[in-house]
């Protein structure tokens, strides 16, 4: 039976969504299994949301998830994980950095950033892990690695060893921001459940 899995990856503009797509795609290409990635931009550039959905399996037809489909969601702010929270499968694991990211709405004074997220979707049953991905990242050096440390918490809950991970870092990162982005992939890691 062919069975695939669906992830999807959602934050803001210029927050390392690509990298992030790209280092979890290396690890399943690298496992053997046939991969789709499809990105969807809003308005990535000014801020706006950017989704990537990354499909795996044995073969994979199609790269778009639909609602409850996603196996799990992985955010890089809190309102973009309950903004997506539809596509979470009954089951399905959200991975979000605690971090709050006005939208423009909210710059602008239009809207109020919505209070206790993560309390809000917990209390619907969902299964939520939220981290201070930024702290980790600045503690691996620099604050552009929020990507990776999310790659390491997602690799909690995936088959996957920590070294084909380290691997396709290493692919993937440029040598002068290797270090930095390994240690960030280990602090989001943490001690394993």
């Amino acid at each position: 039976m062919n069975m695939v899995k669906n992830i999807m990856i959602v934050g803001v503009g210029g927050q390392g969504a690509l990298l992030a797509s790209k280092t979890l795609g290396q690890v399943l290409l690298d496992a053997g299994y046939d991969v789709k990635v499809s990105e969807v931009h809003g308005m990535s550039q000014r801020g706006g949301s950017v989704v990537t959905y990354v499909r795996y399996g044995d073969k994979v037809y199609s790269p778009i998830i639909d609602k409850g489909e996603a196996d799990f969601i992985v955010s890089f702010e809190m309102l973009e994980a309950a903004r997506y929270v539809d596509y979470l499968k009954k089951d399905g694991q959200i991975v979000v950095n605690t971090q709050q990211i006005d939208p423009m709405p909210v710059i602008t004074g239009a809207a109020k950033y919505p209070e206790n997220l993560e309390k809000t979707m917990q209390a619907a049953g969902i299964k939520v892990d939220a981290v201070d991905c930024l702290s980790l990242a600045e503690k691996a050096g620099t604050a552009k690695s929020v990507n990776i440390v999310l790659m390491g918490r997602l690799s909690r809950y995936m088959d996957f060893a920590e070294e084909a991970w380290i691997k396709a870092i290493e692919k993937l990162v440029k040598p002068q921001f290797l270090e930095m982005n390994k240690k960030a992939f280990v602090l989001g890691r943490g001690d394993i459940l």
